[in-house]
């Protein structure tokens, strides 16, 4: 049976301070959990599942990094509406740094704040490719429950580094192209086999001061009447784009 203390811990995982704190965080279910189990293993605290999962997964409860917990126990440490047969505890991972960068592409995110966006954003770079995600400090923290759940699992692989992207975007592969709405239509841009694409706030788009020290600036064409498009979406079109080419 898990102690109040316990139960108390993980959910304090569920607020950015505790995180910082602990340097921790938190993933829930039978996908991502899977996946922590056979990529990193390493990075699990604790782990904790009913039954099934252990049955599913052919992992033996020993009552200490891996719980067995009942459906009760789990709905009470769970931050889901509907809990999904296992809880972890994880290691953040150790912050990378932009000399890792090879000659390869990036993406950059200048105050994506929507949990939603983020993760959805992580997930799009791991299918395309893309290893690492410089963040600005104002985008939404990469270890909310709601960006490790919309990353299915891409948490776990793509690199992240955040920090002052004035300071940064200089150090990024070249040429750095900023997704605008009146820039060059991504169908007329020639896109090199390196380089570093930013993507603005969902209001605001990139900030004034970034543009001035980017090397191009491209759109998507509109055949509609919507104004703009979310950040995800525009990310994705974006990249399939550079990898077309």
């Amino acid at each position: 049976m898990l102690s109040k203390n316990e139960i108390k811990y993980i959910q304090s995982l569920g607020h950015k301070k505790g995180r910082d704190e602990e340097s921790a965080f938190i993933a829930e279910g039978t996908k991502i959990i899977t996946e922590a189990l056979n990529e990193c293993p390493q990075q699990i605290i604790r782990l904790f599942a009913v039954i099934s999962f252990f049955d599913e997964t052919g992992i033996t409860p020993n009552g200490q990094q891996y719980v067995e917990v009942t459906e009760t126990e789990l709905a009470r440490i769970s931050h889901l509406q509907t809990p999904q047969q296992a809880v972890a505890i994880l290691r953040q991972f150790k912050p990378s740094a932009i000399s890792e960068i090879g000659d390869e592409w990036a993406l950059a995110l200048d105050a994506i704040r929507d949990p939603g966006n983020m993760g959805t954003i992580i997930r799009l770079a791991d299918w395309f490719g893309i290893q690492y995600i410089i963040c600005s400090p104002d985008c939404a923290d990469i270890y909310n429950l709601k960006v490790v759940q919309a990353s299915m699992g891409s948490v776990l692989r793509v690199k992240l580094i955040e920090g002052d992207l004035q300071q940064l975007l200089p150090q990024c592969p070249a040429p750095v192209v900023a997704a605008t709405l009146n820039g060059i239509p991504i169908s007329n841009y020639s896109f090199a086999g390196k380089g570093t694409l930013l993507i603005g706030n969902e209001a605001r788009g990139v900030a004034d001061e970034l543009l001035k020290i980017t090397d191009a600036q491209i759109s998507i064409p509109s055949f509609g009447a919507a104004e703009s498009l979310n950040a995800a979406v525009a990310t994705g079109i974006i990249l399939w784009e550079i990898k077309r080419k």
